[in-house]
């Protein structure tokens, strides 16, 4: 086994698929214990109904994955299989459930890609490109439930959260958060699209102010995949922009109408515009959560954001179900794939095929 391997492995060591298990099982059960109602859960009316809906919730997620591989197909030109799509996908979604959200998985989402034989540079601009299309999918979004569903019902009134030592209710972080993905995005826009270089020079002036020092070296490598991501999506026509947006689009529907679903099988109505649009707000709180995959952080949000749509003691039964089809599977599937794809991917005829590979893109 060689170094790589061995640092691949010990990034998905079982430890770290335990912490955010135990986080999440910890607080659901904590949340359950204190707040569970048998009666409430006896009302529920578990005909076909429930069952179908909870069939729709799984349905979700294999359409919001089924597009994250249209997605990478997409960006690579066809480069990879639907199967290395869909290990490449798992074991994404496995690195972002086992770090913080904040963090997410894009350093190991690099090493996945380059190992599947595409070569370092349209690696870099695939992951930055999809972290590019999540954000403008947001951007564009949010604006739009504003308008249909109004703010005054959008915004949750209880819980506070801190932000460089102050406090903030919910809209106060959710217009930091939001105003913060506006400017990055704007700013890999502007440089993959008009200025990569002036982008880069932009960077590096700004983090020369005294506080903002430290990261430095790491606002030049984002400068750098910038100039990276300017030069490899160079000249893409308008259909390869508006498949790789429409597949974002899909994906994300997707995952938020899971608990749209949920609550169907649960209650049986809701008011789903506004359901989706909590959604949205909560996104931003979970984005800067710094537990693994937001483990913990998830439970609480989603009772707070989500429990005025649920009879009161089936909220936390409701959280935990929305995590065990949203979440967990990611740990145990991403557990069972890496195995066979790191036998795979370092096989000797699978390493000559992507050294052909990588050669004759780059020439």
């Amino acid at each position: 086994m060689d170094k790589q391997q061995k640092k691949i492995l010990d990034f998905f060591h079982f430890r770290r698929i335990l912490i955010p298990i135990i986080l999440g099982l910890g607080v659901a059960s904590f949340l359950l214990w204190r707040s569970f109602d048998l009666e409430a859960f006896r009302e529920v009316n578990w005909g076909g109904r429930s069952y179908v809906y909870i069939g729709m919730a799984l349905l979700m997620m294999v359409i919001r994955d089924g597009a994250y591989m249209i997605r990478l197909r997409v960006l690579t030109d066809g480069q990879l299989s639907w199967r290395q799509s869909f290990e490449v996908i798992m074991l994404w979604e496995f690195a972002s459930a086992v770090t913080p959200s904040i963090i997410g998985g894009s350093a190991i989402a690099l090493f996945i890609i380059h190992r599947e034989g595409v070569s370092m540079g349209r690696t870099t601009a695939i992951v930055l490109v999809t972290a590019l299309l999540d954000e403008l999918f947001y951007i564009m979004m949010v604006p739009l439930i504003l308008l249909v569903v109004g703010p005054q019902d959008l915004f949750t009134s209880g819980g506070e959260y801190v932000f460089l030592n102050t406090r903030f209710g919910t809209q106060g972080i959710f217009a930091i958060g939001y105003l913060f993905i506006m400017v990055l995005t704007t700013i890999i826009l502007y440089g993959v699209f008009i200025n990569p270089r002036g982008t880069k020079y932009l960077l590096l002036s700004i983090f020369r102010l005294p506080f903002l020092r430290r990261w430095r070296p790491a606002a030049a490598e984002t400068g750098n995949e910038i100039i990276i991501t300017a030069r490899e999506m160079k000249g893409k026509p308008a259909v390869f922009w508006l498949k790789s947006f429409g597949s974002t689009a899909f994906s994300w529907t997707a995952r938020f109408w899971v608990v749209n679903m949920l609550i169907m099988a649960f209650v049986g109505q809701g008011d789903h515009l506004l359901i989706y649009g909590r959604q949205l707000i909560m996104w931003v709180i979970l984005m800067i959560s710094p537990t693994p995959g937001g483990s913990g952080v998830a439970e609480i949000v989603f009772s707070g954001f989500l429990g005025e749509f649920i009879p009161g003691g089936l909220t936390p039964a409701m959280g935990l179900m929305w995590r065990i089809i949203s979440y967990y599977p990611y740990l145990f599937i991403g557990a069972i794939i890496l195995p066979t794809w790191l036998k795979r991917v370092y096989s000797k005829k699978h390493l000559d095929a992507n050294k052909q590979t990588i050669e004759s893109s780059e020439a």
